[in-house]
């Protein structure tokens, strides 16, 4: 699943975690797809899966992703 950086940061940051978020804003492009960049956010401290359900709303699994399959 592809996401902005930008969203990855606000959760860095509302997190507390300046530093990380100062490391992901240097390293991370401007689309992060969460397959291709895993060992990035693994870096960062970010479980890809974790980070899927947190930006879409869902609490685990698929979560709120249902209607963004586009299926």
């Amino acid at each position: 699943m592809k996401f902005d950086k930008s969203q990855i940061l606000e959760l860095l940051r509302s997190r507390g975690d300046q530093g990380a978020a100062e490391k992901a804003d240097a390293e991370l492009p401007d689309q992060v797809d969460t397959d291709q960049h895993a060992g990035l956010l693994s870096k960062l401290g970010l479980d890809p899966q974790d980070l899927i359900a947190k930006l879409t709303g869902g609490a685990g699994g698929l979560g709120g992703m249902g209607g963004k399959l586009g299926l």
